[in-house]
């Protein structure tokens, strides 16, 4: 009689449990932060999205109820602030990312080369990162002041008028509020740039000196590819951050002269805050960001972040 093949007899339910118990452990582990996060993240989105079909202004408590749509409606065909101050937010986010992302570029390649001084020059270049938007705005409004700025002393060598503010005047508003912004933003590409600069081996430019290669041959052979990712992060982080801009144009010009700089989150400020039409001021909000997500997704598919750099 042949014998018969040992036939393997699966591990009882109570084993399988025990093996599988020690990939499901780091889940468990983090989830109750997952969850207080989601928390976090959700509960204040959800509100916002509740509130935006909701009349909810405090001081007309009567009319606060159900209101489907209207509040939509009445931003995209009555409300005669919503597109300027749209249309100003665009014109905001892409001029300052821009002229940051250039000048943040040009510090952080100067402040990686070897010289005397270098760390104090770091120093320099990123302290203004660590003031708050009030803080800058207060700064500069002192020197933007017609009495003790440097608009006086320009018009004591003849250049301008006294009392010349260029803070009231609808022509020079934007430029001014650009300059302030510039100021504290630049050192957010800077410390990026400068960070991913450190990881790009040195024995990639002694080749590429070997071959002929000059400077800025090498910058956009080299250094520039390198940056990419890098880059591409950077500038839809301050992108999202600048749309999102109140605290400096708020305490700087308040969104004048004449809502010259008012941007649509200041806008949404201003409707919930002095106006206390909440539910209105949800419904922008709901608008503002479903812009930010399309706009985000959008550039991060063209500009194929994190994908192969060859």
């Amino acid at each position: 009689m042949a014998p018969t093949a040992a036939v393997a007899t699966p591990p009882p339910k109570e084993t399988r449990r025990r093996r599988a118990s020690p990939r499901r452990l780091p889940y468990l582990l983090i989830a109750p932060a997952g969850l207080l996060m989601l928390g976090f993240i959700a509960y204040p989105v959800l509100s916002v999205f509740y509130y935006s079909l909701q009349n909810y202004n405090v001081t007309k408590p009567w009319r606060n109820g159900f209101a489907g749509l209207d509040n939509f409606r009445r931003m995209f065909t009555e409300d005669d602030q919503f597109w300027p101050t749209l249309g100003f937010s665009a014109q905001w986010v892409v001029t300052q990312v821009t002229l940051q992302l250039l000048l943040g570029l040009a510090l952080a390649l100067i402040v990686n080369q070897t010289f005397i001084g270098r760390g104090i020059s770091r120093a320099m270049v990123f302290s203004p990162w660590a003031v708050s938007g009030v803080l800058t705005s207060t700064i500069w409004i002192l020197l933007y002041n017609s009495s003790t700025g440097f608009s006086r002393y320009l018009a004591d060598a003849g250049i301008g008028e006294y009392g010349t503010s260029v803070l009231s005047d609808t022509g020079t508003v934007f430029w001014a509020a650009t300059v302030t912004e510039l100021w504290r933003g630049v050192p957010f590409f800077a410390i990026l740039i400068l960070a991913d600069l450190q990881s790009v081996s040195k024995e990639l430019y002694e080749a590429a000196s070997v071959d002929g290669a000059g400077r800025l041959r090498q910058f956009f052979h080299i250094t520039l590819p390198h940056l990419r990712d890098a880059i591409i992060l950077a500038t839809l982080l301050r992108g999202v951050w600048e749309f999102n801009n109140v605290d400096l144009l708020y305490t700087l010009t308040g969104g004048g002269p004449a809502g010259e700089t008012t941007t649509l989150p200041l806008y949404v400020a201003n409707t919930g805050i002095e106006g206390h039409d909440f539910g209105y001021a949800s419904a922008l909000t709901t608008v503002a960001f479903v812009i930010l997500l399309f706009c985000s997704i959008v550039y991060l598919r063209l500009s194929k972040f994190g994908g192969d750099r060859t």
